[in-house]
């Protein structure tokens, strides 16, 4: 079972932040840090200092890590034109010696797209558009150097691309796609996914939805298996009852709510709440969502106590 640390930059965070957060990752041993892709806070935090950029942010720390595995859930399609993306990420790729991995969503935060004169558009458009990201950005990686990449969709067009750089993982980094919808989204991440993600939802919902990309795998002839499985979910663990409340409450959340929805509770709590949505869903890495970017002990407590009882 893989944890990866999670982090939601735009509910207030500098890059020295996120710096101290993916060191701290990287010490503790877990395989990655991750970040979300947003320019607005949410909710009541204030979200000063303002946005960070995750690509800008994942090509500082490209260089300012050695091991882990470095990522977004997910880049907003609607940020972001397909070819300069894909060059982008794979920069990245290139500045870590081979260790992004690739999450594109369609985009959905109205507010944000509003407040700095982002397009969003309806949610079919939308759609069609994520399709034809999925297809150029790997299309572009997977073009062989010397040879050229075209596309003709109904939303872009490339002509004779050199489809240069390429990313240091060969043929492309993992693309982790991820949601809720029933049919579209898991004939995409049969296409392109080599992860499948689920955030803040139930086991049995997830079961479902799992299913549905298998379907859709079988449908096209590539074997389910080689799509992993992962979740995301807020975390509060600490050493005592007390502890946990504090933690919980440190994020704005009730402990009761949060350890039927997410993973609240002394360590041995979230190891078997962890075994139950193993058992249940078949999956084999979660995403820890880490709101207090100021609590590295819990970093440190979920690497001692709960990661080595779930190997």
């Amino acid at each position: 079972m893989d944890l990866r640390i999670f982090t939601e930059p735009q509910q207030g965070a500098s890059y020295d932040d996120l710096l101290r957060v993916a060191k701290a990752t990287e010490a503790a041993g877990y395989d990655a840090f991750f970040r979300s892709d947003h320019y607005l806070k949410m909710g009541s935090a204030d979200g000063l200092p303002g946005p960070t950029d995750a690509w800008i942010t994942l090509a500082g720390l490209a260089r300012e890590t050695s091991r882990i595995r470095l990522g977004t859930l997910v880049t907003a399609a609607t940020f972001r034109h397909p070819g300069p993306l894909a060059i982008s990420v794979a920069q990245v790729d290139q500045m870590s010696g081979g260790r992004v991995e690739f999450g594109l969503g369609s985009g959905w935060y109205d507010a944000e797209h509003e407040a700095y004169g982002l397009t969003l558009p309806p949610m079919k458009e939308r759609f069609d558009r994520y399709a034809e990201q999925l297809e150029i950005i790997t299309g572009l990686w997977k073009t062989p150097a010397g040879s050229t990449y075209s596309f003709t969709g109904e939303y872009y067009t490339l002509s004779e691309s050199p489809g240069l750089p390429k990313p240091a993982q060969s043929p492309a980094p993992p693309v982790i796609v991820g949601g809720q919808g029933k049919k579209r989204t898991p004939a995409l991440a049969a296409r392109f996914a080599d992860e499948f993600n689920l955030p803040f939802t139930d086991a049995d919902t997830a079961a479902a939805q799992f299913a549905r990309v298998d379907a859709a795998a079988q449908e096209i002839g590539r074997d389910p298996k080689e799509i992993l499985r992962s979740v995301a979910l807020t975390v509060a663990v600490g050493r005592s009852e007390e502890e946990v409340a504090r933690r919980a409450s440190g994020i704005g959340r009730d402990v009761t709510e949060l350890r039927a929805n997410g993973l609240a509770g002394t360590p041995a709590e979230v190891v078997d709440r962890i075994g139950q949505w193993r058992e249940k869903t078949g999956i084999t890495r979660v995403y820890l969502q880490l709101l207090d970017l100021s609590d590295l002990d819990q970093i440190d407590l979920i690497a001692a106590e709960v990661a080595p009882q779930l190997d």
